[in-house]
């Protein structure tokens, strides 16, 4: 089975961290409704952090633990919301995905649409 990989922006989202959150859980629902298959490292990561005690802008615990998804996964979703352009990690995973040679493609915020090529893909 092939999966997306969704990158959105954490630390360096203006609204702070928590909003950060919910608006990348908010994307991954309306790209699963439309028939996406994906993973979501924040949707997954904040909320083991939040009542863990992990810090999630820990590089060192996260990028580990991410990097088998990466590998798996199909390309990167890089969703442009404020910050995008800014984050240590969106930059890290785009590099790994395009030194793998895999597809990385941007969607413009707030996704509206949902590019068809990426709900068979």
């Amino acid at each position: 089975m092939s999966y997306w990989y969704l990158a959105t922006p954490y630390s360096k989202y203006s609204l702070g961290t928590e909003e950060a959150f919910k608006e990348a859980a908010r994307v991954a629902g309306k790209l699963i409704q439309a028939g996406v298959k994906l993973f979501c490292p924040i949707t997954h990561s904040h909320p083991i952090a939040t009542y863990s005690g992990l810090k999630l802008d820990d590089y060192d615990i996260w990028l580990p633990a991410d990097r088998p998804f990466m590998d798996l996964a199909q390309g990167i979703l890089v969703v442009k919301m404020p910050g995008w352009d800014q984050s240590y990690g969106v930059g890290h995973e785009i590099e790994v995905f395009r030194a793998a040679g895999k597809p990385v493609r941007y969607l413009e915020w707030p996704v509206k649409e949902v590019p068809h090529d990426i709900k068979t893909g």
